[in-house]
């Protein structure tokens, strides 16, 4: 299924974690591993010590070589290092599509002279110009496993749902994973001011039904079986909650769509999702 898995590398604890996770996968099911460093060098800001862009170039290739040795040590497995100066999110695309890769695997904190949250730049742009899957690792290095055996995924009834729902099938049957389809009903009373009868509620769960009805039907012609779940209220706060109370070890989500809307999701739901769940998200393309 992902054959080649690079990794975002930045010798942060969240993209060691990427790394164990990534390599998990592919002792359990094969491929290879192709970690990723990216050396940005501002010219303006350290062009009075033109030495620092060799010192960054020299500690990243110290930290891929000992990584590199770690992940064939560690769990045999083929792996390989690259260092490329620019910026994260170009330099990650840029070699994902070279590399001809079938998964990018980020941590959700990093380096750029400070550690710092990546949502909002590195996690947000890989996201939005990727053309193949996104992992975000979201534990520690000791509870990266590789294995999904309870998945969550939030559906709407739009083609990006229905690739997320899918990606969760194969991922079944792979490991056996549980599967639950999530439809949230939106607070549309919220959105145009209407008062919502008793008529109108069972208008909006007979809707609901319809459309989760919709991801059962998609896992049954690929031969499995998946739980449904209706809610009321806020996207991402239900997709986290029912996470926390299904304790699942994956969310799957596709990058654009919801609720019959096609724009795309960065800065609204699976930011939010990405920022507040305690799982591994599955991006989608």
């Amino acid at each position: 299924m992902y054959e080649t898995i690079l990794v975002g590398f930045d010798e942060s604890l969240s993209s060691k974690a990427a790394v164990i996770e990534a390599s998990n996968w592919v002792k359990k099911h094969g491929g290879k591993v192709i970690l990723v460093h990216a050396v940005f060098f501002d010219t303006e800001e350290f062009g009075i010590a033109p030495e620092q862009q060799e010192k960054r170039f020299k500690i990243g290739e110290k930290a891929c070589i000992l990584t590199k040795d770690m992940i064939t040590s560690e769990f045999g497995i083929d792996a390989e290092y690259l260092l490329c100066e620019g910026e994260s999110p170009d330099v990650i695309i840029d070699v994902a599509d070279g590399k001809k890769a079938d998964l990018i695997v980020l941590g959700t904190f990093g380096r750029k002279g400070l550690k710092r949250l990546l949502m909002g730049s590195v996690i947000s742009a890989v996201i939005s110009k990727s053309s193949i899957d996104v992992l975000v690792v979201k534990k520690p290095c000791n509870k990266c496993t590789g294995v999904y055996k309870s998945i969550l995924v939030p559906f709407d009834g739009s083609e990006f749902s229905k690739k997320a729902i899918t990606r969760a099938c194969q991922l079944s049957k792979i490991d056996g994973s549980s599967i639950t389809a999530l439809y949230v009903i939106p607070k549309y009373e919220e959105m145009v001011e209407f008062f919502r009868t008793a008529s109108i509620k069972k208008s909006l769960y007979q809707e609901a039904d319809k459309i989760i009805n919709g991801a059962a039907s998609i896992a049954s012609s690929l031969g499995i079986t998946i739980q449904k779940e209706i809610v009321e209220g806020h996207s991402a706060d239900n997709i986290i909650e029912t996470t926390k109370k299904q304790n699942n070890d994956l969310i799957i989500i596709g990058s654009h769509g919801y609720s019959g809307i096609d724009k795309a999701l960065i800065g609204s739901t699976t930011e939010r999702v990405i920022t507040n769940a305690s799982c591994p998200i599955l991006v989608v393309r």
